[in-house]
This record gives structure tokens, sequence and C-alpha cells, in this order.
């Protein structure tokens, strides 16, 4: 939010230059993003002067360009050509003089000597809407002629110099949302008294314009407030009124629309003025209309209104979206000689679902959406009326309606005075509290030794309980002036085992060691990624109530699409070799029959770890050769991952695994039968939605699993064997649809003491293999921790692990 440094002072004594405003500002709470030096026109008009034409020639070269003589105050005549209508002897005008930068919206241009058909031209006579002082192009610019010549354009026109500073205001900070509210503010923290502008003068002085105003929908427009004025003069602001709505980058548009936006940022409280002439017969009433009834805005769109839409309307039609837009007919305008004023509280949530349904906001909105001050409405209706009459003329004409069926009482709140202390960690003074908030606008009801019972303007809703008025008090106390306790305190603390954060640490640093990124994906996705998948069905899917769209309208039941969605990106930039990992939660509904009787809903969240591989395996070299990543590098890296945090191989067994994300997959198993991790390629379906060309191979590991699995875990340690390792290898000729986890899980039921490993180290089939038939070449170690093993106990393993092979799995010994 723009405020005006100038602007500013109206409300308060201060003495502060712009620049450390901004820093009390920042310490006050209200942070300034910049600060601006800027002036009420663009530019200050800097190199233009009061001018007089001393002589006017038709241009020998032109039909409509005349050769001027102008006097510019500095003792001689200035040649220039000017091509306006009404350019002629003895008119007094502004003149650019040659090095003068002229601004016409974001751009600009210098003004140079030059020739003009033949003719040499230094300096340019100005229209009003090329130096910024107005809109007409018709001529330029006619002055009295008594003003003096040679003065300064910006001393003639009194451009101010201002500060614009942009605060950035917190959306619980609605108190603070205009010039008013951070002077009031700014007061608070500086001691000083806070400038309220009087309306002690106003008056009514006639009925001749009675307005009936009704309220149907009092809950959607708690308060409504309003006046007439007759008798007004639609026109151009004065220059004062103009600067002002300039400085802080607002578009002057007529004399009573400025004044309801110079209000609405003085004080914060939107108003609307509706032409008289419009109101068929004098009849305001607040209500709502039928779903789809057409209406016309000011920026000339139809939009179609929702039966929850609050209206202002006349006997016959809608005028005004409330709180949020006005119609494009009932609007002030040139012809309009009466106005009704509107000052009003409308329900905050809505006008925040009025102006989200229709895509609109506006600087009402911003501030009715917030919450404005409900107490404020009859006085700004009163300033307004005022500055109406000092601008347009006019009188008014009818006593001020308010309707306020159910007024908002002040929020009660009650304060200690040792609570005061211990949370801002310093003893203040009682004076000091009760000065901070008196600056703060909250009143004391009553008071002991210890409490105070506050009561708290409703204009500050982000304050409720004691903790928030302790806040309050410590931001304007100033959080530079509480010490900070110097003394050293420290506690016992006691961590649950296994510690999920130590453990994902751990994996974090082995899988980044192994060359893998971390990624962070939105927790919401899509809803159509769930579509036809038996895994995760779409009726699991936790699904958003109001989503911002499709694209995140339910929250992820898998990892895996967000990783997807990185690959896709990632290759679209020429990254192929990727290596990915994510932490994340993962969130499903279940709904279930609790005894037969209404279904008992039940939503779950679990983290997961998702590991993602494509591409080759490292980046190409002289001295490596180009390999893709397979399934067994994934396999890898995820017994690694699960070893580094005390889950070995031996904890869990490895069997096949279907599900439709996977074109081929297994599964990590504890010996209870709970599943670790699943882990393979990407089924091709999937890959083709994201429109990635290539095999992704991806393991989802269960972490709330994992966490379990070590609960029941012990780390054991044993001396480092001191007889040697024996190893034999086996070439088996198997049915193809056998895997190698298979003959593993096999060895290690027949052979636990003595066999240590087992080896994959060849595969073959083909040529000289019966049909439907593999080989496996495979490398078994053994070793005795007491003794040195001998031939006979050697080949008494040997032949039980060939007899199981034999029977279990029907292989053939080559």
């Amino acid at each position: 939010m723009n405020i005006s440094y100038n602007w500013l002072k109206k409300y308060i004594n201060l003495t502060l230059s712009p620049e450390d405003t901004a820093k009390k500002l920042t310490s006050l709470g209200l942070e300034v993003g910049t600060t601006e030096t800027i002036q009420s026109i663009k530019g200050g008009l800097e190199g233009l002067v009061v001018a007089k034409v001393v002589e006017c020639e038709d241009h020998p070269n032109s039909d409509h360009l005349h050769i001027t003589k102008v006097d510019a105050g500095n003792g001689e005549l200035l040649q220039v050509v000017c091509g306006a209508p009404n350019c002629r002897a003895g008119l007094t005008t502004i003149l650019a003089t040659v090095g003068t930068k002229l601004y016409s919206g974001e751009e600009s241009f210098t003004i140079k000597k030059s020739k003009i058909r033949g003719v040499e031209s230094f300096g340019m006579l100005c229209a009003e809407d090329e130096i910024g002082i107005g809109t007409s192009h018709d001529g330029i610019i006619e002055l009295p002629k008594d003003a003096a010549i040679g003065t300064p354009a910006k001393d003639y026109y009194q451009i101010e110099n201002d500060t614009l500073i942009e605060v950035d205001i917190t959306p619980n900070r609605s108190d603070a949302i205009s010039h008013f509210g951070v002077a009031r503010d700014l007061a608070a923290g500086l001691g000083i008294s806070v400038i309220k502008p009087s309306v002690d003068d106003f008056a009514v002085q006639n009925h001749d314009y009675v307005v009936n105003v009704t309220v149907e929908n009092t809950e959607a427009c708690p308060r409504y407030s309003g006046v007439t004025i007759s008798g007004v003069t639609v026109t151009e602001s004065p220059d004062w009124l103009k600067n002002k709505l300039n400085s802080i980058g607002l578009r002057p548009i007529n004399n009573v629309v400025d004044v309801t936006n110079f209000v609405l940022h003085e004080l914060g409280q939107p108003l609307h003025a509706f032409d008289g002439d419009k109101i068929k017969d004098n009849q305001i009433i607040v209500k709502t209309l039928p779903e789809g009834t057409p209406f016309t805005t000011l920026d000339g769109v139809e939009r179609k209104l929702s039966v929850n839409d609050l209206m202002i309307c006349n006997a016959q039609e809608g005028m005004c979206i409330a709180g949020v837009f006005g119609g494009l007919d009932a609007g002030v305008t040139e012809k309009t000689t009466k106005v009704f004023l509107e000052s009003a509280y409308f329900n905050p949530v809505s006008i925040r679902k009025t102006a989200r349904r229709h895509g609109l906001n506006t600087d009402a909105s911003f501030r009715y959406e917030r919450g404005c001050d409900p107490n404020i409405t009859v006085y700004a209706l009163k300033r307004a009326a005022l500055l109406i009459q000092e601008v347009a003329g006019g009188q008014v004409s009818m006593d001020i309606v308010d309707i306020y069926p159910n007024p908002i009482q002040d929020f009660a709140v009650t304060l200690s005075y040792a609570k005061v202390n211990s949370l801002i960690g310093k003893d203040l003074s009682k004076d000091t509290v009760k000065a901070i908030l008196a600056g703060l606008e909250i009143k004391i009801a009553a008071e002991s030794d210890s409490e105070l019972q506050l009561l708290v303007p409703p204009y500050r809703t982000d304050v409720r309980r004691d903790v928030d008025v302790i806040e309050d008090i410590l931001r304007i106390y100033g959080y530079n002036n509480v010490q900070p306790d110097m003394s050293l305190q420290s506690a016992i603390s006691y961590v649950n085992k296994p510690d999920s954060t130590t453990l994902q640490n751990k994996v974090s640093d082995h899988l980044t060691g192994a060359g893998f990124n971390e990624i962070l994906n939105n927790s919401l996705t899509r809803i159509s990624y769930y579509n036809n998948l038996t895994s995760y069905p779409v009726e699991q899917a936790v699904k958003i109530m109001n989503p911002l769209g499709s694209e995140l309208s339910v929250m992820r039941q898998t990892l895996l699409f967000g990783g997807l969605e990185s690959i896709a990106r990632n290759r679209n930039h020429r990254r192929t070799n990727l290596k990915f990992y994510e932490f994340g939660a993962c969130y499903h509904y279940h709904s279930e029959k609790a005894g037969g009787e209404k279904p008992l809903d039940a939503y779950s969240e679990e983290m997961h770890l998702g590991i993602w591989m494509c591409g080759n395996r490292g980046e190409i070299s002289w001295t490596d050769s180009e390999r893709k990543v397979s399934f067994f590098d994934l396999k890898g890296h995820v017994i690694n991952a699960l070893t580094r945090i005390g889950i070995p191989a031996g904890q869990y067994i490895m069997q096949p695994y279907e599900s439709d994300i996977y074109h081929q997959a297994i599964a990590c198993y504890t010996r209870s039968g709970k599943v670790l991790a699943h882990l393979g390629i990407v089924s091709k379906r999937l890959l083709k939605a994201f429109d990635i060309d290539t095999d992704v191979f991806y393991a989802d590991i269960a972490w709330k699993a994992v966490l379990k699995q070590l609960k029941n875990s012990k780390t054991t340690y044993h001396d480092i064997p001191k007889y040697p390792e024996v190893k034999r290898d086996l070439a088996l000729l198997l049915d193809k649809n056998i895997t190698f986890q298979q003959v593993e899980n096999i060895a290690f039921e027949i052979e636990r003491k003595l066999l240590k490993k087992v080896v994959l180290f060849d595969v073959y089939e083909g040529k000289n293999l019966e049909p439907g038939k593999i080989s496996y070449a495979i490398n078994f170690t053994l070793q005795d921790a007491d003794k040195t093993l001998q031939d006979k106990q050697i080949d008494n393993v040997m032949q039980r692990l060939i007899q199981a092979f034999q029977e279990k799995l029907g292989a053939t010994i080559r």
C-alpha cells in the first residue's frame, strides 16, 4: 500500500525524515518495502516556464503551423514553431525549453532544438495533457494575462515534492490500510497524539431530496449509512485533491468520485456515490437478487449474479455489487446534480466470496474483506459530505440514515501485568502499559493492582486474546528495547527412538553422496492422475473443497507423479541422466462400515521416501562407456539406504510384486509380512502420459514401516573372523520364470550358520539351452567363526543346497 509522507503529516505532528519514518514504521510491524521521492505531477514540471506569445505568424511551408516569438522572462525572445489552433499573439501559456523532459504515461521524451519545415524551433508550447496537468489536447494552455512571465511552472501550479512510502500490510492489519490508520500506529509508537479531521461543521441544510433505505439482509450488511447532497456541480477536482490522489498512483476522475477515493485512502472506509436521478422511486434496497441475474459493472462487462451476491438496488433493479464494484448506469457523471452517498459495513466473508466469484479485486473489496471499522461509517459520511460541498457545492438534503440493528461491541479482554512482563521478558511499568494502550485506542474498563479489564475496538480484528494485546504492547514499546537475558539455561531432552529426523538426514546424506538430488513437490496434485488406477483408487483421494484449479484438486496418494513431473521438466531442458529422491507425506481417505452403522470416514497421512532413476548410470567419458541405469542399480541403492540406517538385507525378503503403476516390480517384506518398500520399472502407460520416452525406475519406501522395523531391531557387534572363508560355485539350469531372489531365499533357509553370502555373477540363456530355460552362475561364501572349515563340512553344505534347488526349483546342475 502506498502512503504519502506529506499526506501522513496531516494527521500527526511528524518531525522525522521520510527515511526515519520508514524505519519507525518497520519497527512497529508495518514493514516498509521501498521509499521513493515523487512529485504531484511526474517530472515536477522541471524546465517549464510561464511565457507570453509576443508575435505569431503563419508558417510559409504549412497551412496549420505558426512561427512565434515567445518571451520566457529571460530578456530575449525565443523562436518556437507551434501547430495549436489557438496560438496567437498576446497569449500567456506554458513553454517547455530546450532540454526539458516531458512524460506521457510511462514514456518520456526530451525537447530538443529542431527544424520544423525548414524553420528552427527552440522549445515547445504545451497543451494540458502534454505536461500532465489535465487531459485536454484541443490547444495550448491559456493562462490568465496577469500570470507572471518567467515563473517556473512548478511554482505556478504549486507542485509538491513528496516521498512515497510503500508499506507491506499483512492481512491481519486491516486497521492500517489507510493514511489515518498508519498515522495512528506511528503516533502510538512516538508517544504523541493523532489529529483526526473535524466534522463539526456538518449540518443538514434541507430535506429536498430524501431517499428511503431498506436493508433486507442484515447478516451480509450489519450496518448501512447514507445521506444525500443536492445541487452539486460535477467537474474536475481542484489541484490539491488531484495532487493527493496522483501522489499514491490514483487517476483523478471527477470531484465527487475523487472525494470518495480520498476518504477511502484517508480513513480506510470505502464509500460509493450514486447519481440521484438513477435511484428509481428514491429507494435504496440492500438485498440479493435471483441466481443468474445479469448485471453490467463499471468496466462494461455483463456478469451473472449469484443468489449469494449482496446488491445495492433501487426499486426496480440492481445498481452496485455491494462492497465490490459499481454498476455502469448508476455512477456519477458530469450531468449529475444530486448524489446519494453510501457508507456501510459489509460482512467480510460475503465480500470475499463475491469478489473471488467474479474475479474482481478493487480498493473497496480489498478493505471490506479484511474487516473495516463498523463504527466509523457515519463519521466517514460526514467527512465526505463536507469535502463534496467544498469542491462541488451543494447542500445536505436529508438526515443521515443509519441502519445498525445489532451494534458490534468492543471485545472484552483481561490483561495481567505479570503475563505482560513474562511474555515480553522485561518488567514494564503500569504507566507505560496504560500509555501504550491509550495510544492504540484500547479502553480500560476496570483495573486492579494485578490486571486490567480492556475493551478492544472492533476495527482491531486481529486482537481477541490477552497475548494479542501483549504483542501490540511489545511492538509499540519496541523489540529493540528488550535486552536479551544473557544467562545460560539448559535442560535434558529426550528423543523418541528411532528418531525419524535423524534417520532422514542419514538417508539424505547417503543418497546425495551417491549422486542423487533431493526434490520437493507440492502435496496438491491432479485428480486425473488417479483415474483408472487400482493401486491408488480415485475414491481414496483426499479432495480439496475449494481448489484453486483442477491441477491442485487432491492431496497426493503417492510421490510417484511429482517425481515424474520433475523428470519430464528436466528432460525437456535436456537433462536426461537423472537421479532424484524425496521425503514427503502421502494422504488417503478411507470409508469403512462401523458396526453396520453409518460409514466412518477416516483420513491418514504417512511419510514415504521416493527414489527415481533414468538415463545413463553416469556421464559419458573416454574412460567409461555409455551404460543405461537398470533395475539392479535402483535395487542396490534401496538395499544400501536401508542398511545405512540399520536394516540389513537379512531382515527382509524380496518377492515379485504386481501393481498397475509398474511394468515389473518386487517388494521388500519383513519376516512378519509387512511391506517395507516396493520398487520396479514404471509402467509404459504412465510414462506416455508424462511424455517420457525412456524407462524410469522408481522405489517407494514406507517410512512408517521402516521406523517400526527399527524399533524391533538390535545392532550387535562381533569380532572380525579369524578363520578363512570358502567360496564355491554352482551353475544351475532353471526355468526362465525362476528369479535369483528365490534361489537366494532357499539357500539361506537351508544353511543359516555357515552361509554368509550368495552372489549371482553370470546369467546365460540362448544357444545350447532348452527353450524356456536359463542358466545362473552363482557363488556361495561359507565361513565358520570358530574354526577352519573342512572339506567334508563344505561338501555337506553344498550337497544340501543342490538337493534343495533340485526339489524346490527343479534345478539341474550343469
